[in-house]
Order: C-alpha cells, then structure tokens, then sequence
C-alpha cells in the first residue's frame, strides 16, 4: 500500500493486521492515556499517590478545594440529544475572567484517544472518556487554564473553559451511525454545538478575543472545528485556534503497517465522521484520510498555532512502534524512556521527526501558522504549568511556550519555532519515563 497516495484504501476487514496492535492502540485510547497523563502530574506536582485507577480515582493531584473548578453538565441534554456514550449529560469546567479579560475567551478541549469498535466504545463508556457518571467533579486550572499571572501571562484573566470528552471521535460523530442494540450514542457533533451553545448564551457571543484550544484528540477536534468556533462568534472578534500534540501522522508503523491509517478508517466509519470532515476533502479521498491534521489543516482558514513534540511518546508507542509490530519486545525498554533506545532506534525515531517537518513544511509559509516543535519524549504540553510557562518549562529560543503562543496570538511576532535536530539535544525538555 503507497503510504500517502489518496487512491489507496484499507480493506474492508482488519483481519490483515495484528490483533494485537490495535488492541494495544485501543487501551491506550481510553485506560492508559488516563494513566499516563497521572504519572505526567505526578512527576510535576510533586503530589504523591499509590497506584492509579482511571475508573475509579482522579488524574489530577490534589489542591486546596478554593482552587478547583466546578463540573457543569450541560442543560437541556437531553431536549438537545447531546449526550456522551453511554447516555449521560456531557459537561465542561468554568472560569469567569475578569478585569481586562472578561469578554476574552478560552476554551480547551480535553484529550483521550478515541474508540473505534463497538467493544472498545463499550469499554469506555465505563470510564470517564464517556460517561460524565465517571467525571471529576472538580479539577484544578494549571498551565494554559491557570488564573496566575505567573504561570499564565497573557491569558490568566480570560473566562477560560475545559471541555471535557466523552464521545470517543474527537467530538465529530454523528447519530445516524449509531447502531441499534449496541446501547451506545455517537453524538460528538451533537455535543459541540450545544456546548457552542450553551457558552455562547453565558457570554462567549460577546468574545473580543478567542482562543479554542485542546490536548491530543481534544487538539485534533481543535483543528475539526475550529472554522466553525470562528463562525460562530462576533465579526470583530480575533479568533485562533491552537492544537497541542495534535498532530497525528499517517505513517507506517516499523514492521510496514499502516496502524495508525486503519484505526483511523475504523474510527471514522464506526461514528460516521464524514459529515464532521471539510467537504473539499472528503471530495477528494475517504474519509478516514481527511482524519489526519495533514488534511485537515491545509483547509482551516483561521489563525492555527502548532505546540507539538518532535519525539511524541503517545505516536512513537501507538504509530511509530505499536505492540504488535514488536513481538520479540526490542523496543519495549525505549518506548518507556526514550533515553534507553539504542542508536539505531534513535535514527528511526529521527526519521519520524523528519517526517513531522517534512509534513508542516508545507504550512511554514502561511503567516498566520505558528508552530513550537521541540524535541522532547512527552505529549501534552499546554496543560501544565512546569511545561507551559516556568523558570525550569522547554525552551526554544529561550521561549517558553507560553510566550511562544502569546508572541503569535497578539502579532507581537512572527513563531516559527522548530528545535534542533536530534535527541537529547534540548536540555530543557521535560522527557517522560515509563520505567
């Protein structure tokens, strides 16, 4: 199969590729990505917790209760249909701003992977990836959502929302998918708009200023409609949009499969994405290819910012190396610390940052695209204070990304950040460790 030719498709069944490898992107679609982003807090926070459970104990480290924010399950849910995937009333976290950033808007969408069969979908809706019976009911703001100048400089007073994800498709599935029997509701697109709504009629319609963010498959659903975030709010308003390790190539995984493509294809057939998708796209290819940023981005006409990792840990364990391709488990011991892989693992993991540049190349052109890619073994960076803006946060340029994304957001200047060119060659980076 031509890696990137339009005219190839996946077959009608995945019986041609590993079990195991798209059962091991399923778990970390939902379970383990829960996992990760504890252990990523842990590390931060210096928050100290016995082992995790995603069903049953929150990822997020433990802070005064005066500092945490409130779950809000949106009204009217059900009048709406606007429900996650086990029926329940999806929701969001509120912050009102003030002083000079109270008709200033953030909005961030929660990350998770996605699902993409009827019993990975099962699976989640037991988790609070899809159901908001399974959500915190109060969280802590930090990094891009924090309210301290310190940490947050150019946008702590702005009213600022987390949006939380709970329908497995990057918000973009549709109803008329779902399948009769199965007790799940593919209503991705259903919830946006209401969530649209719904914050519009508490004020967002007045927005001066707006910034609609999100992590991982919340930065993917960031990118999906984040044309639409623009139309829907005031002529006069800037309106941006950032996507935080959203980025997801369509390449082959080591052992030459397309892992990433077929998860996609299953994804994208399963809760009917297509209609969530830019038509001149889906004009051109199938849907599960206009799926991946590198489509989506060439038709997004409002301003983009691109935070992403040159060594994201989530691809190079779910894309780049998935289980199934690793049988005698080779890799096993770099996928968990990027500093345990040899130098020929490093050359291949070079060759997938190569790729990344090779495929935002094409936009480096495009004035209102920023971009901070450093080269770092870690996935969401926005979200944290100790990676987003901190004396000790990654760097480029002497840049924080923080002061990267206020740098392009208010035209101070021009970001084009790429770092440099192999591992470990930025000692700012914070690198994760699975060990």
């Amino acid at each position: 199969m031509p890696h990137s030719s339009s005219s190839s498709s996946p077959p009608s069944s995945v019986s041609t590729i590993s079990n195991l490898r798209l059962r091991a992107l399923i778990i970390w679609s939902s379970k383990n990505y829960a996992i990760a982003a504890f252990v990523f807090l842990l590390l931060f926070s210096l928050t100290l917790f016995s082992h995790l459970d995603s069903r049953s104990r929150s990822p997020y480290p433990s802070h005064p209760r005066s500092s945490l924010v409130p779950l809000t399950l949106l009204r009217n849910a059900n009048r709406t249909r606007a429900l996650c995937l086990d029926g329940s009333a999806p929701g969001y976290h509120f912050q009102s701003g003030f002083g000079s950033g109270s008709r200033n808007w953030l909005l961030h969408i929660e990350g998770g992977g996605w699902c993409n069969s009827i019993a990975s979908c099962t699976q989640r809706k037991f988790t609070h990836l899809g159901s908001s019976n399974y959500m915190e009911k109060l969280i802590p703001f930090s990094g891009i959502l924090s309210s301290d100048p310190s940490e947050n400089p150019d946008f702590f007073n702005w009213n600022k929302v987390k949006i939380r994800y709970c329908d497995g498709a990057s918000f973009a599935g549709h109803p008329e998918s779902e399948q009769r029997g199965s007790d799940l509701l593919f209503r991705g697109q259903v919830i946006w708009e209401a969530i649209m709504d719904e914050l519009l009629s508490i004020g967002l319609s007045k927005a001066k200023q707006a910034l609609l963010s999100g992590c991982s498959a919340g930065g993917l659903a960031a990118l999906i409609h984040c044309d639409n975030f623009r139309q829907v709010l005031p002529k006069e308003a800037t309106v941006k949009c950032l996507s935080d390790a959203g980025f997801f190539l369509d390449e082959k995984d080591i052992s030459g499969n397309s892992t990433m493509r077929y998860f996609y294809h299953d994804v994208a057939q399963l809760q009917g994405l297509a209609k969530s998708l830019h038509k001149d796209c889906i004009a051109k290819m199938e849907p599960y290819k206009c799926l991946f940023p590198q489509e989506i981005v060439k038709n997004i006409k409002t301003p983009l910012f691109l935070v992403h990792p040159a060594y994201d840990f989530w691809q190079i364990r779910n894309i780049l190396v998935p289980q199934g391709s690793d049988p005698l488990g080779h890799w096993q011991s770099c996928r968990l610390n990027i500093r345990n892989c040899n130098a020929n693992m490093i050359d291949k993991l070079d060759s997938y940052r190569g790729s990344l540049l090779k495929t935002v190349n094409e936009f480096q052109q495009r004035k209102d695209i920023g971009m901070f890619i450093n080269s770092c073994f870690i996935h969401c960076q926005t979200e944290m204070e100790a990676t987003w803006h901190s004396p000790n946060s990654p760097k480029i340029n002497d840049k924080t990304i923080a002061e990267s994304v206020g740098d392009w957001y208010f035209d101070r200047k021009a970001v084009k950040s790429i770092d440099c060119s192999s591992f470990p060659c930025n000692p700012t980076c914070h690198n994760m460790d699975f060990t």
